[in-house]
Parts: structure tokens; C-alpha cells; sequence
């Protein structure tokens, strides 16, 4: 169903959640506006330091109960700490103590706002929730089966931390904004007169908010140093443990002003260094210079733990798009499921990829229609 297909419809009861920001504010108003029952819902998904500097719930909250006063609906703060803890926060420190990457974004919405919300607001009665997410819902008259696509504005689609979603969860959410640009949003809060309008979109992980990364995972996860290698195999320097670094890294490694050893003159002896590979059998952090460098290219990806929004990976070994990291765009790939292993498969790219980055999500299209994905696992570069 497309939310101008609801917009048509007897008037029905939506719970949305109100996050304190901009876009959720709009999403209550134009649906308040088409004549539905609206809900507030505010999220308190983190706990353990809201009283510190970093953490904004308390803000957020404040934020969101303002524009449920001004548009006139009822707002419920509701606490998924636990869940959190147990279903996100919990699966990020064990894949970063792996060495991993992940995207905690994705599992929120998989496990909190699109589950314990969404089954929370069924028990309100709800016929739908809605979100400020930028992406779309569209039911396809020929399959009968919901697809999710891009957000209208290309700048802000938020598809790819969505791909998880499944036929039961998408068959319930609305996102109105989805179908508007960024500026277009900012132009209604603002003719409407919502007190967040100009408020700053939010940025990071919702857990970390603005805190320096490394002081954080700091507390959670054990680390030891160990040697920081080149591509010749030489040490150059000390890590502070493999967990505090990703592929693709050039910041906060403590060699920016070092010159490749034996490096030609004139021959980019003084290119960036970029975290290349993790070793973490041997505690070794591999780095290289130049961002072109070819230990930071991959023509081929495997993934698992697939997740797929029809239910099914694509048929056969079809011709795709996909992207490894959010904000890049969608890059031609083959597809083809593992035969061995149900729950993987394998992107092979027209052109190579830059730093694919166990941990993180290799999502895949079809056009702006968003068919799910995976978590890489690892990337393989030119021969």
C-alpha cells in the first residue's frame, strides 16, 4: 500500500515514532493532516550514561513531547533498554571483539523499531506505525508482496539500514516522508511552525552520539597492542588494539607523518596510510599507502546471515546493484546464491570496490526497489 493509498482510506489509528527530530515530526503531521488518529511514541533505547554530555535522550525527548503539544496528539515515552541491550548493543561489542565492523542501525530497526515498537504499538491497537525514515513502501499488485524502495530524495534514502525488514513488518509501516526531498520537509515543519525545524540531524551511532569512538568501546571490550605492518611485511609501528580500527581507516593511526620505507623517490612516499587488513590470530594491523592501493580493492564479496525483504534471494545469477556502505551508490554486481550455505552468497563487481569492510551490510537492488542482503564476511581483490 502506497501512503497515498492510505490517504483514501477510513480514518485509522497510526502510531508513530516521535524520535524528537524533524522528519519524525513532519511524518505525524501530514498523517494527522490526511485525517487519521496519530500516537506518539517516544524511544529510550539507551540508558546507561543519559545524564552524560554525550547522550541526547533527554533533549530528544523534550523535543519530541513539544511537537506533540503542537500538533495536538498524545505522546508515550516507552523504555527498550533492555531489549536493546540484549538484541544490539550486545551482537555489536561481539562482532567489534571479532574484529568486525558492524552497523548497529541495521539491527535497531530490525530488532527495535520495526519489532518490540512494532508489537508494542499493535497492543495500542494500532493499524499501522509510521517512521521518518526515508524509503517507501509499495505493495505489488502482481506478486501481492510489499516492496521496499528508495526515499525520493537520493541524498537522504535510508533503504539500506531498512533492508532487513520482512513482508509482516512492511505490511504495517508507513513512511510519508519518503516521499518528499529533505528541503521539502524542512519547508512544512517550518510553515507549520514545529519548534524543531532547524534542529541538526542526528549523526552517529545513537548509543555513542558526538563522544570520541575509541574512549567508548574502550569500556566494553578487552584489547592488547601489537605491531602495525606495511604491505613489505615491515613494522612501522604499535596498535592499541585491533577492535578501535576499520578497513579503509587514515585517521587516529599514529603514522601520518611517517614515510614508506624503501618507497621510490617521487613515488608517494608521503600518501596517506590506510588501514588495509586485521590479522587477529597474529594481533597485526596491516596498512598501506594511497587510498588506490590495491590490498584496499575488491572485485568480489561473500556475505552472510542474509535477510530478504520478498522472503527469497533473487533467482539465479542475476545482474544487480548493491552497495557495501550506506551514502555510496549502488555499484553493478553479479549475484549468486551459495549453493553450500542457504543463508550466503556472492557479489562479483563490474568495477572494484573500495575497502569492503566485514561486519557491515552488502545491501542489493533492483532499481530503487531494495530485495535485502547480507553481512560481509570478506572481500577478494584484483588477482
Amino acid at each position: 500500500m502506497t501512503q497515498a493509498a492510505l490517504s483514501t482510506q477510513a480514518k485509522q489509528r497510526i502510531v508513530v515514532g516521535l524520535s524528537g527530530g524533524v522528519d519524525s515530526a513532519v511524518t505525524a503531521y501530514l498523517l494527522k493532516r490526511q485525517g487519521h488518529e496519530v500516537v506518539g511514541i517516544f524511544m529510550k533505547n539507551w540508558e546507561d550514561d543519559d545524564d552524560n554530555e554525550y547522550c541526547s535522550s533527554n533533549i530528544d525527548f523534550v523535543d519530541a513531547a513539544a511537537v506533540a503539544d503542537v500538533l495536538g496528539i498524545e505522546i508515550e515515552h516507552v523504555n527498550f533498554a533492555a531489549d536493546y541491550k540484549d538484541r544490539v548493543f550486545a551482537e555489536f561489542l561481539r562482532e567489534y571483539s571479532a574484529g568486525r565492523t558492524p552497523n548497529p542501525d541495521v539491527l535497531c530497526n530490525a530488532e527495535i523499531k520495526f519489532k518490540a515498537f512494532l508489537d508494542h504499538a499493535m497492543r495500542l491497537g494500532a493499524d499501522h506505525i509510521a517512521t521518518g525514515h526515508y524509503a517507501r513502501v509499495r505493495r505489488n499488485p502482481a506478486t501481492g508482496l510489499h516492496e521496499l524502495r528508495k526515499g525520493l530524495d537520493p541524498a537522504k534514502d535510508q533503504s539500506y539500514f531498512l533492508h532487513r525488514l520482512t513482508q509482516a513488518q512492511l505490511a504495517k509501516t508507513l513512511f510519508p516522508v519518503g516521499e518528499l526531498l529533505k528541503t521539502e520537509v524542512r519547508r512544512i515543519a517550518d510553515e507549520i511552525g514545529l519548534p524543531n525545524a532547524k534542529k541538526k540531524d542526528s549523526t552517529g551511532i545513537c548509543f555513542i552520539g558526538e563522544r570520541p569512538f575509541r574512549e567508548f568501546l574502550n569500556r566494553y571490550i578487552a584489547h592488547a597492542p601489537g605491531p602495525i605492518k606495511n604491505d613489505k611485511g615491515q613494522t612501522i609501528a604499535q596498535h592499541v588494539g585491533l577492535s578501535f580500527y576499520t578497513l579503509g581507516q587514515r585517521q587516529g593511526l599514529g603514522i601520518g607523518g611517517l614515510k614508506a620505507r624503501g618507497a621510490q623517490k617521487g613515488g608517494g612516499e608521503h600518501a596517506p596510510w590506510f588501514v588495509a587488513r586485521k590479522d587477529m590470530a597474529s594481533n597485526t594491523l596491516w596498512v598501506v599507502q594511497g587510498h588506490d592501493h590495491p590490498w584496499l580493492q575488491s572485485l568480489q564479496l561473500h556475505a552472510a546471515d542474509t535477510s530478504w525483504v520478498a522472503g527469497a534471494p533473487p533467482a539465479g545469477a542475476a545482474t544487480l546493484g548493491a552497495k557495501t556502505r550506506y551514502r555510496q551508490a549502488d555499484a553493478t554486481c553479479s549475484f549468486q546464491a551459495d549453493g553450500h550455505a542457504p543463508n550466503a552468497f556472492t557479489l562479483d563487481f563490474a568495477q572494484a570496490q573500495w575497502a569492503v569492510t566485514p561486519g557491515q551490510s552488502a545491501v542489493v537492488y533492483q532499481g530503487d526497489v531494495c530485495l535485502g542482503g547480507g553481512v560481509i564476511q570478506a572481500g577478494a581483490g584484483p588477482a
